[in-house]
C-alpha cells in the first residue's frame, strides 16, 4: 500500500514538473501581450491558468492544450485602452468571447463546415493581415526607443536600435537554429538577450521591483458596458475563431486523436470562448490555444491532458507573486520593439499563408473585391459614423468582409487578356 502511494506521488510530482515546463514554453508569449497593451501581466497569468481549467471542464479534460494571451487582439486592445480605458475595452473583449460561443452553437447544429461557408479564408486571411499591418508603426517606434505612438523618445535612438535589433536577431536565431526546448522559447530568449544588453547600457530601473511586495493579489479590472468597444472588437474574433479549428487539428495530429469529433470542435470552441470571456471579466487579455505548447507536447510526448492542469495551477500561483509582475514591467521599450517587428510581421504572413493554402485565385473579381476592400478599409482607417456611434479599423474591415462574402454573387472567373 505504501508502495502504491509512493508511486502515485511520484507520477504527480513528474506531471507537475512537466506542467511547469509547459508554462515556461508559453511564458514569453503569455506576458508579451499584456506588456505591449498596458494590461497587468499578473492578471494575464491568472486568467491563462483559470481559462485553461475552464476549457478542461468544457472539453472533459480530453485535449492537452494550454490557453493564454491571444496576439490577434493586440491592436484592438491598444486602441481600446487609449480610447475607452481598460474597463471599456474588457467589455468588447468579453463580447468577443461570446461570439465564439455563438459559433460553437452554430457548429453544433450545422457541423464544422459551416465556418468555411460563413468565414472562408478569403475573408479571414486579409483580416489577419490587417491586424499585423496596422501595428507595424508601433513596432518601429518602440524599436527606436519611442513610445508606441512615437510622441516621446524614451531611450536614445542609437542604443535603442542596437538593443532592439539584438533582441530581434536572438529571437530569429533561436527559432531557426534552436534544438529541442530551445526552439520553443524564441520570444523568451529574445527578451533575455535584450534585457541583458539594457542592463549593460543602464536602462533598467529596479526601483519598482524593490517597492513591490512578494505576495500581492493581481490588479483585476472588471468590465464596464461600452457598445462602441463591442462593435469595434467583436469582428476581430472572426480570424482567431477560424485559427482555433486549425489548432485543434494540429494537436490532434500530434496525439493521433480526432478531437474534431470527440469531444468535438463545438466543445473546444465553446471552451475557448468561455475562457476568453472569463479572462475579460477580470481584466486579462483574450485566451487562445498556444501552438508553442503543442510543439512542446510533440517534443516531450506528454499527451496527458492532466499535465495542462498543473501548468494552469502554476500560472495561477505565479500570478500572486508581486515582484514577478514588477520585474516584467521593467523590460525597456526597445526590447519589446525588436520582438514586435517579427511578431507583427508574422501575423501578416499567417494571413497570406491562409490565402495561399486555400488556393484562392485573387485575380477572380469577387475575391479581388473582398480582399482589396478589407485591406484598404482596415489599414486606411475607414470609419462609419451615425451620431455617437462609430465603427472603424479592424472591426469595420471584418464586418464588411463577412457581408461582401455573403452578398456578392459567385460568378465565373473572367480571363484577363
Amino acid at each position: 500500500m505504501v508502495s502504491d502511494t509512493s508511486t502515485e506521488y511520484s507520477f504527480r510530482l513528474k506531471d507537475s514538473l512537466v506542467g511547469a515546463q509547459m508554462l515556461f514554453v508559453a511564458f514569453g508569449a503569455l506576458v508579451l501581450v499584456p506588456l505591449l497593451t498596458g494590461l497587468d501581466p499578473n492578471v494575464a497569468l491568472f486568467t491563462a491558468g483559470a481559462g485553461t481549467l475552464l476549457f478542461q471542464v468544457v472539453t472533459k479534460r480530453s485535449v492537452p492544450v494550454f490557453l493564454a494571451s491571444s496576439f490577434a487582439f493586440i491592436a484592438p486592445i491598444i486602441y481600446g485602452v487609449q480610447t475607452w480605458g481598460v474597463a471599456g475595452t474588457m467589455c468588447g473583449l468579453a463580447a468577443a468571447g461570446l461570439l465564439y460561443v455563438l459559433l460553437a452553437l452554430l457548429i453544433k447544429m450545422q457541423g464544422p463546415q459551416v465556418l468555411e461557408r460563413v468565414l472562408p479564408s478569403v475573408v479571414t486571411g486579409p483580416v489577419i493581415m490587417v491586424i499585423g499591418l496596422i501595428l507595424a508603426p508601433v513596432a518601429v517606434f518602440m524599436a527606436l526607443g519611442k513610445t508606441g505612438d512615437g510622441a516621446i523618445q524614451l531611450i536614445p535612438q542609437g542604443p535603442a536600435l542596437f538593443i532592439s535589433m539584438a533582441s530581434l536577431a536572438a529571437t530569429i536565431l533561436a527559432s531557426l537554429l534552436g534544438r529541442g526546448m530551445l526552439s520553443l522559447v524564441p520570444i523568451l530568449l529574445g527578451i533575455v538577450v535584450g534585457y541583458v544588453l539594457s542592463l549593460l547600457f543602464g536602462y533598467v530601473d529596479f526601483s519598482p521591483v524593490r517597492d513591490a511586495p512578494w505576495l500581492a493579489v493581481p490588479s483585476f479590472t472588471f468590465p464596464e458596458w461600452n457598445l462602441e468597444a463591442i462593435i469595434f472588437i467583436v469582428p476581430v474574433a472572426i480570424a482567431p475563431a477560424i485559427e482555433h479549428v486549425g489548432d485543434v487539428l494540429a494537436i490532434g495530429s500530434v496525439t493521433g486523436k480526432k478531437y474534431i469529433d470527440k469531444p468535438g470542435v463545438h466543445r473546444t470552441m465553446m471552451g475557448d470562448g468561455l475562457a476568453t470571456t472569463l479572462a475579460s471579466m477580470l481584466g486579462g487579455p483574450p485566451n487562445t490555444t498556444y501552438s508553442e505548447v503543442t510543439g512542446a507536447v510533440a517534443l516531450t510526448r506528454s499527451f496527458n491532458p492532466g499535465i495542462m492542469t498543473w501548468a494552469a495551477i502554476t500560472a495561477i500561483v505565479l500570478a500572486f507573486v508581486g515582484k514577478l509582475g514588477a520585474l516584467l514591467q521593467t523590460i525597456p521599450v526597445p526590447v519589446m520593439g525588436g520582438i514586435m517587428i517579427l511578431l507583427f510581421g508574422t501575423i501578416v504572413v499567417v494571413g497570406i499563408n491562409s490565402l495561399v493554402r486555400a488556393g484562392n485565385d485573387l485575380m477572380e473579381p469577387r475575391n479581388m473585391a473582398i480582399v482589396a476592400i478589407i485591406l484598404v478599409f482596415g489599414i486606411g482607417g475607414m470609419a462609419f459614423h451615425a451620431g455617437e456611434f462609430s465603427i472603424k479599423g479592424i472591426g469595420l474591415a471584418g464586418i464588411v468582409g463577412v457581408l461582401l462574402n455573403l452578398l456578392l454573387p459567385r460568378g465565373k472567373k473572367k480571363e484577363i487578356k
